[in-house]
């Protein structure tokens, strides 16, 4: 299995996984253009040529964020704040790993270091499902920023939450790398990278 930041001609792949798995989940699938406005950056998971997992990493430009939609008010007051946005979207994993814990854990590592080691974003903000607001908070500390509101491009309710990407940044250090701390800090944190390998894979990153 490899994790990587994936090149423009596997974008559809990640598309066909994310419009695959929305459909299980039975919601639309509408807005999944995969054509490059340079603000977004997709991170992929292979299994040989076979795209199992992804999540795309969109930066505060003049394109602007994709929960601005419903949530244009509460960025703007984070704007106000003087923080820097990014977005993570289009979260998937393909059936036959989607209860691996270290593999979403390298996909959120990778978008981490895009949007923070690199970009320099303080600030992360992501919608999801209601249902969804309980793992997102407890496994990876963000906050509730906006009340659930329809989404219609995927036809379901969606909540928009918050994360520091500082504090998160001080999880990673502390716990990266530590499998065996998860059943202490019962978070994502532990199935990320350690210091050596993020330092790696930053250094290719920045080739």
């Amino acid at each position: 299995m490899t994790i990587q930041t994936a090149d423009h001609a596997f974008w559809v792949h990640a598309r066909g996984l994310v419009a695959r798995r929305y459909a299980d989940r039975g919601y639309l699938c509408k807005d999944l253009s995969t054509a490059p406005d340079g603000a977004e950056i997709i991170c992929s998971a292979f299994s040989g040529a076979t795209t199992v997992g992804t999540i795309a990493v969109r930066f505060d430009t003049e394109h602007g964020l994709r929960a601005e939609d419903l949530f244009g008010a509460e960025l703007q007051a984070l704007r106000a704040q003087g923080l820097r946005l990014c977005e993570f979207g289009r979260l998937a994993l393909d059936q036959d790993v989607a209860e691996s814990k270290e593999l979403l854990a390298h996909l959120f590592h990778l978008a981490f270091m895009h949007a923070y080691r690199l970009a320099a974003c303080n600030t992360l903000v992501i919608e999801v499902n209601p249902r969804h607001v309980p793992f997102y908070r407890r496994m990876l500390g963000f906050k509730v920023q906006g009340e659930a509101r329809h989404n219609t491009r995927v036809n379901a309710p969606a909540v928009l939450m918050v994360l520091d990407l500082v504090w998160a940044g001080e999880q990673v250090s502390s716990f990266g790398g530590r499998p065996a701390s998860a059943s202490v800090t019962r978070t994502l944190y532990p199935f990320f990278y350690g210091v050596e390998e993020e330092s790696a894979i930053l250094a290719k990153l920045r080739q």
